[in-house]
């Protein structure tokens, strides 16, 4: 996918990114500090929002090879199972009930796919939103803040599950969060952002370990964390 002078208004702030990559296969990491434009970029990627001047080149993509997860789960007031097999239906695909009930294992919720979805705790309510994101094999999956403030073995199944769903069958993503540790043992490549524009791309150890840019230097050292180990 590739973006190339895009800009979108709103209010006071202004996205303006001139050129940037996705390249298809690969995890992609978006960091930056907050406002900086990763959410609503993420929204122009998804059409929740119409850009005001530039291109999004999906080559190919359609709206129904895309899906988001985001920090707050929209969860239908409904069982578990219906929940997780919404994608599908909208898709006409039938669901298997197989591949359902082994994703449901996978994230520990099969004994509770008949309950009702709101209900479950918060930790239980992202998994579900995670693997109805991927239950319809999807070509772009951007995740939205969703491992804010998850415990550390939720975070980890998530990495678990991304880094499996790229060996058994590679697909686009693009994740945005604050955990810069996260990023750095998920992805690929990894795009920095400030005040609505792209100010720096490459591999997770050029970006956060060993930056060019002073104002990414500056931000790591605010956020205090050590990527050694």
């Amino acid at each position: 996918m590739r973006i190339s002078n895009l800009k979108k208004r709103m209010g006071a702030f202004e996205l303006s990114i001139e050129a940037m990559n996705l390249e298809n296969s690969l995890i992609h990491g978006l960091a930056g500090p907050n406002g900086c434009g990763k959410t609503t970029l993420s929204k122009l990627l998804t059409g929740i929002l119409t850009p005001d001047a530039g291109e999004i080149d999906f080559e190919g993509l359609t709206p129904r090879d895309i899906t988001m997860t985001s920090q707050k789960p929209y969860l239908l007031h409904a069982p578990v199972y219906e929940n997780l097999i919404l994608p599908l239906k909208l898709r006409g695909i039938r669901p298997d009930k197989e591949k359902t009930d082994a994703w449901l294992e996978r994230c520990g919720l099969k004994d509770k796919k008949r309950q009702y979805a709101r209900s479950l705790s918060s930790g239980e309510q992202q998994k579900l939103s995670f693997i109805r994101a991927l239950i319809f094999e999807p070509k772009l999956v951007i995740v939205d803040e969703t491992l804010s403030n998850l415990d550390p073995d939720s975070t980890k199944l998530f990495e678990e599950l991304m880094l499996e769903q790229q060996k058994e069958r590679p697909i686009t993503w693009l994740t945005i969060s604050h955990q810069l540790v996260h990023l750095k043992r998920v992805c690929d490549r990894v795009h920095f952002m400030e005040k609505g524009r792209q100010i720096a791309e490459g591999t997770p150890r050029e970006i956060l370990l060993n930056p060019s840019h002073p104002s990414i230097r500056a931000f790591l050292a605010d956020t205090e964390v050590s990527f050694r180990g």
